[in-house]
């Protein structure tokens, strides 16, 4: 196909970041149970573990209001940095721009706990 951008989403041609996976930031969260939540997010980084497909974590106020990434989370990468933000936006992150364009994939494929600030955001910037 001649226009990437148009190309099927594979494991081979994209990347996966996860936004704010953090329990503190799920308790206002109310579309869905939040085991149910969890169990998603880990499932969904067990699938892209099988697929090799390169993953980022990032976190925004670990230390304080949010608490830190879900440890199941953790435990599918327990090799991989989480990289704590200032920003609420990702994509105003340096060191998450960097990621993201060090794994040398164009599609981003974005699980973030909160879809109006955490994926909106980023979309529209990345």
């Amino acid at each position: 196909m001649s226009n990437p951008k148009l190309e099927v989403l594979t494991p081979q041609n994209s990347q996966l970041i996860f936004i704010d996976q953090q329990p503190q930031m799920a308790f206002g969260v109310q579309s869905i149970d939040r085991q149910t939540l969890k169990n998603n997010v880990v499932g969904l980084a067990k699938a892209a573990k099988v697929f090799n497909i390169p993953t980022t974590i990032t976190t925004v106020e670990s230390e304080g209001f949010s608490g830190h990434t879900y440890p199941e989370l953790l435990d599918v990468f327990p090799n991989q940095k989480t990289l704590e933000r200032t920003s609420m936006n990702s994509w105003d992150d340096q060191k998450v721009r960097d990621a993201l364009a060090a794994n040398g994939r164009k599609k981003v494929v974005v699980s973030g706990l909160w879809t109006e600030v955490c994926n909106t955001t980023f979309a529209l910037c990345a």
